[in-house]
């Protein structure tokens, strides 16, 4: 599939069209942001450890019956995915408390969520993604009742597979962050991308960050939390293929 035209650039990624209408280009970058950009870094080899990290994630969620919008991985950084609508509505899913929530309610950290708890965030920069209910949604027109549920059913789904998987690995699903899109025939997709950068994982034994807290909060070497998490669920599949 060719690289044609440039469309947008985000923190994370650039995106491209391509021969066919309905299917994009995601090229990931190697920029490294936290608190609403004010902190930024470019960090060599973190677009493609993502960029590997993701396509795994999908391949796993899609082979689960998951729809998302990812077709294949192209190259170390690029992969291919469907042409979708974003939702602007963030869908946070929290099986642990950690980072704004902790702070929000006064919470105490690794409090377990049971059932997982779902936060809603407007998604827009400009606002720095302010936390929504589903009333605003609807106000807002941004998402009709349907979609929502929908949303969250999937979200659920997403959160029971790679808990479980991620568990194998030793490894502690905390929380993270979804974004979903709708096709051109209506359907809901999970869009954007499923790496350390959108999740909380900490090591089961020792607790340690291998997400992008390790950025934010000066917690240790990004590349090297971001190579764990990639080295443990690359041997799950090297011995499921055994």
């Amino acid at each position: 599939m060719e690289k044609k035209e440039f469309l947008y650039e985000g923190k994370a990624k650039k995106i491209y069209k391509t021969e066919d209408p309905n299917l994009l280009i995601a090229e990931y970058k190697d920029s490294a942001t936290a608190f609403d950009a004010i902190k930024k870094a470019t960090i060599e080899g973190k677009g493609v450890l993502n960029n590997t990290i993701a396509s795994f994630f999908f391949e796993l969620l899609n082979k689960n019956s998951v729809p998302t919008h990812f077709v294949k991985k192209l190259s170390d950084r690029e992969m291919l995915i469907k042409k979708v609508k974003i939702i602007p509505v963030e869908v946070v899913v929290r099986n642990l408390a950690a980072g704004s929530i902790v702070k929000r309610l006064g919470i105490k950290k690794e409090t377990l969520f049971n059932p997982p708890l779902i936060e809603f965030f407007l998604k827009n920069d400009e606002l720095h993604d302010p936390l929504i209910c589903e009333s605003h949604i609807y106000a807002l027109n941004l998402a009709t009742k349907e979609d929502i549920k929908i949303m969250k059913e999937l979200a659920l789904k997403v959160n029971e597979i790679l808990k479980d998987f991620m568990k194998k690995q030793g490894i502690i699903l905390v929380d993270f962050k979804l974004e979903f899109g709708k096709t051109d025939d209506g359907q809901i997709i999970l869009a954007d991308e499923i790496s350390p950068d959108t999740c909380r994982f900490w090591d089961e034994k020792t607790k340690e960050s291998l997400d992008k807290d390790r950025f934010r909060f000066d917690l240790g070497d990004l590349i090297e939390g971001y190579k764990k998490v990639l080295e443990r669920i690359q041997g799950e599949d090297d011995n499921a293929k055994s």
